[in-house]
C-alpha cells in the first residue's frame, strides 16, 4: 500500500496505479504527508480513490471549521492527520484524548510517569490512560501505528519510562486545529502532572541521578506551563503550589531569570490566598530571598530575608527551627556581602538557640556549628575554624556514623580547611576518605563524588601534581555532563578549573577556551553581573597577562572591578582581590603611580574588612602585601620594601609553614634586597 511513496519520493516510475498518481500530486509531494497518508493506508482496508474522496471531504471540513488554514501545504498536512485522527478516534478513544491533551504539553518526550498523577477529580479517560503503564502504551502505539508519535530517543531516561514525541508541525495542528477551542481542563491537567512530577529535594541518595534526569527532561514542559499561567490560560484552585513547584524546577536548573517570575507570582498568588503573615507565604518569601542571594541580587535578598524572619518571629516564635533556618540564612548571606561581624552575629543566635532547643549534638545544630566554621576560614581564624569542624565531624560520626553521606561531608570541609592550610597529606587522606566512601554510597557519577573527585583535583595542583589534576578534572568534568549536563553551574565550575589547570601549564589557547565556555554559561545560567561570572572574567584578565596581552587584561579587569563594586561593594574581600589584580597589572605595565595607588587601596581595604589581626591570615591580602613589597624594591623605596616582606612572610609562615614555598620565596627576595643595600 505504500510503494506509492517509495515510487515517488525515489523517483521511479513503474507505471503505478493512476489513483497513487493523484494522491502524490494532490499532497505536493509533502514527505510528511505522504509518509502519513501511507501509514493510514496501510492501516486501513481503503482503495486510493476512496482515499481521495475522503481528503476532500476532511479538507472542506477543514476550511469551514478553521479559516486560517489557506496555504496548499497547510491544506495537504491538515486534511492527512485529519483522516488519521479520525481513524485512531474509531480505535481507540483514550488514544484520541491523548493527542487532544499533548497540545498542552511540549511535543518533545511524554511519559508514562508524567501523566500518572491524576486522580478522582479528573476526567474519567485519563485515569483509564494512565491505571497501569500497559494502558498507555496501548494508547500511545495507534497513535504511532498511524505515524502522528514516535519514539523519543534519548539518553535522558534514567528509570523511568521511554518517552514519545510529535513533529513540531503536527503539535501545531493538534493547538490550533484539533483543539479548535481551548481547553482551560486540559491546560489545567498539563499544569498539575508537570508540577506534581518536580523531584522532592528530600529525595533518597541512591536516587540522585534520577532526581537530575528527571527534572531535565520536566524542563520544556514546564516553559509551556509557565506560558499558560503568566497569560492567564489556566484556572486551577491552590494555583501557588504548582507555582511553588515550578519556581523549584528552574532555580534548581540554574535558569534564575525564569524561577524569579514564577516565585514573584507565586508570592502574589500565596498573599492572595493566605495573606502576608501566614506560614506558607512566610516560606516563599525565604524561598524568594534564597534566589535572590544565588542571583547576586544581595540587598533584595536581605530585604526578603528580613521580613521573613519578622514574620516567622511574630508566628512561630523566636526558637522555632524555620525562625532558625532563617537567621542561618541572613548569616550566609552576610558573609558574602562581606559583613563579617553581622553573619557571626546571626551564627552565634542561631546556634545559642538550637543548642537550646535541639540539644548541642542534633544534626541541624551541627549544620550552623559547621556555619561558623566557615566564617572563621573566611576571617582567617583557621585554629578556630577547625576546631568547628572537629566538633561538626565528632558530632556527625555519633549520630550518623563514619560512613554516613552526612558525615563524609563534615569531612569534606575539614579536608578543604587542610588544603587552605597547605596541610596538604591531611587534606589528600581526607578527600580520599570521602570519595571512598562516596563511591560506597552511591555511584561514580554521583554530583557529590564528583565534586569530591573535582576537590581532589584542586588539592593535586597545590602539590604541582598535574597529570593527576587533570586527571581528576576530566573525570568530574566528563561525569558532570553525563548526570547534570554540560551547561549546569556545577559543570562549568570544572570547566574554570580546567582552564586555570592549562593557564599553570603554559597551555594558554585551551585555557583561553576553557575559561570562555566558563564565562558564556556563566552569563547564560547566573547572569553578567554574578559574582561567579565575574570570577571567571577575572580569571581572563589573569591569563591576557600572561599572554602579553596587557590592554585587553585591563579592560577585562575593569570590567570585573565594575561588576563587584556593583554587586558586593568597593569594599568586600573579593572586589579587593581584583583592585589587586589591577595594580600588578599596572606594574607590568610601567604605570607605578597608578599601581601603587590600586595596592595601596587593596592593602588598605583587607586591613579595614579583616583588622589588623586576620589580615596576617587571609591569603589573598598577603600576595598583596608580597605585590606592594616588590613595587616598592622596584623604586628603590627598600626600607618599606622589608617591611612588607616581612609582614607576607609571617604570613604565609602561619597560614602554609614556615618552610613552605612562598616562604622560601620571600626569603630570597629580601636576601637580594640586602644584597642591594650593600
Amino acid at each position: 500500500m505504500v510503494s506509492f511513496i517509495r515510487t515517488y519520493g525515489c523517483g521511479v516510475d513503474f507505471s503505478p496505479d493512476p489513483d497513487a498518481v493523484a494522491i502524490v500530486r494532490e499532497l505536493d509531494g509533502l514527505p510528511l504527508a505522504l509518509a502519513t497518508a501511507g501509514v493510514y493506508l496501510d492501516q486501513v482496508s481503503t482503495s486510493f480513490s476512496d482515499y481521495l474522496r475522503l481528503y476532500s471531504s476532511s479538507w472542506l471540513k477543514l476550511q469551514q471549521s478553521s479559516p486560517a488554514v489557506v496555504s496548499y501545504e497547510d491544506r495537504a498536512l491538515y486534511s492527512t492527520w485529519q483522516l488519521s485522527f479520525d481513524h485512531v478516534k474509531q480505535q481507540n478513544e483514550l488514544s484520541a484524548k491523548l493527542l487532544q491533551l499533548w497540545a498542552y504539553f511540549d511535543n518533545e518526550d511524554i511519559w508514562f510517569e508524567l501523566l500518572r498523577h491524576s486522580d478522582w477529580s479528573d476526567p474519567i479517560w485519563v485515569r483509564l490512560l494512565t491505571q497501569d503503564e500497559l494502558s498507555f502504551n496501548q494508547a500511545m502505539r495507534v497513535l504511532c501505528n498511524h505515524g502522528l508519535a514516535e519514539t523519543h530517543v534519548s539518553s535522558e531516561v534514567g528509570t523511568e519510562s521511554v518517552g514519545y514525541k510529535i513533529h513540531s508541525c503536527v503539535h501545531t495542528w493538534t493547538i490550533h486545529v484539533l483543539n479548535q477551542e481551548w481547553d482551560y481542563g486540559m491546560a489545567g491537567l498539563a499544569l498539575k502532572c508537570v508540577c506534581s512530577h518536580v523531584p522532592d529535594e528530600r529525595v533518597p541518595d541512591k536516587e540522585i541521578t534520577q532526581f537530575w534526569t528527571t527534572q531535565r527532561r520536566l524542563v520544556q514542559h514546564a516553559a509551556r506551563c509557565w506560558y499558560f499561567v503568566s497569560t492567564g490560560l489556566v484556572k486551577v484552585a491552590g494555583i501557588e503550589w504548582t507555582l511553588h513547584s515550578l519556581g523549584k524546577l528552574y532555580h534548581r536548573q540554574g535558569k534564575l531569570g525564569e524561577a524569579e517570575e514564577v516565585c514573584q507570582r507565586a508570592l502574589q498568588e500565596t498573599e492572595k490566598a493566605w495573606g502576608p503573615d501566614q506560614t506558607s507565604t512566610l516560606d516563599t518569601v525565604n524561598n524568594l530571598g534564597l534566589l535572590y542571594e544565588n542571583q547576586g541580587k544581595l540587598n533584595e535578598a536581605e530585604k526578603t530575608y528580613q521580613r521573613a524572619l519578622q514574620g516567622k518571629e511574630k508566628v512561630w516564635g523566636p526558637e522555632h527551627t524555620s525562625t532558625l533556618n532563617t537567621i542561618n540564612n541572613l548569616g550566609n548571606l552576610y558573609k558574602s556581602q562581606g559583613k563579617l561581624g553581622k553573619a557571626e552575629e546571626m551564627y552565634q543566635r542561631a546556634l545559642q538557640r538550637k543548642e537550646k532547643v535541639l540539644g548541642p549534638d542534633h544534626t541541624l545544630t551541627l549544620n550552623t556549628v559547621n556555619k561558623l566554621g566557615n566564617l572563621y576560614k573566611s576571617q582567617g581564624e583557621l585554629d578556630k575554624a577547625e576546631k568547628m569542624y572537629q566538633r561538626s565531624l565528632q558530632g556527625y560520626e555519633k549520630a550518623w556514623g563514619p560512613d554516613h553521606t552526612s558525615t563524609l561531608s563534615s569531612v569534606i570541609i575539614l579536608a578543604d580547611l587542610y588544603a587552605f592550610q597547605g596541610k596538604l597529606d591531611e587534606a589528600e587522606k581526607m578527600y580520599q576518605r570521602a570519595l571512598q566512601g562516596y563511591e560506597k554510597a552511591w555511584d561514580p557519577d554521583h554530583p557529590l563524588t564528583l565534586s569530591t573527585v573535582n576537590n581532589l583535583g584542586c588539592l593535586y595542583a597545590d602539590q604541582d601534581k598535574l597529570d593527576e589534576t587533570e586527571k581528576m578534572f576530566q573525570r568530574a568534568l566528563q561525569g558532570y555532563e553525563k548526570t547534570l549536563g554540560p551547561d549546569h553551574t556545577s559543570t562549568l565550575d570544572t570547566v574554570n578549573n580546567l582552564g586555570n589547570l592549562y593557564a599553570n601549564q603554559g597551555k594558554l589557547d585551551e585555557a583561553e577556551k576553557m575559561y570562555q565556555r566558563a564565562l558564556q554559561g556563566y552569563e547564560k545560567a547566573w547572569g553578567p553581573d554574578h559574582i561567579s561570572t565575574l570570577n571567571t572574567v577575572n580569571n581572563l584578565g589573569n591569563l591576557y597577562k600572561s599572554q602579553g596581552k596587557l590592554d585587553k587584561a585591563e579592560e577585562i579587569y575593569q570590567r570585573a572591578l565594575q561588576g563587584k563594586v556593583k554587586a558586593l561593594g568597593p569594599d568586600h574581600i573579593l572586589t579587593l582581590n581584583t583592585v589587586n589584580n589591577l595594580g600588578n597589572l599596572y606594574k607590568s605595565q610601567g604605570k607605578l603611580d597608578e599601581a601603587e595607588k590600586m595596592l595601596q587601596r587593596s592593602l588598605q581595604g583587607y586591613e579595614k574588612a579583616l583588622g589588623s589581626v586576620l589580615i596576617t591570615t587571609y591569603v589573598p591580602a598577603l600576595n598583596t602585601l608580597e605585590n606592594l613589597a616588590v613595587l616598592f624594591s622596584q623604586i628603590g623605596r627598600v626600607g618599606e620594601a622589608k617591611e612588607l616582606y616581612l609582614r607576607a612572610q609571617h604570613g604565609f609562615g602561619t597560614v602554609f609553614g614556615h618552610s613552605s614555598r612562598r616562604c622560601k620565596k620571600i626569603a630570597t627576595e629580601l636576601a637580594g634586597l640586602d644584597i642591594d643595600k650593600s
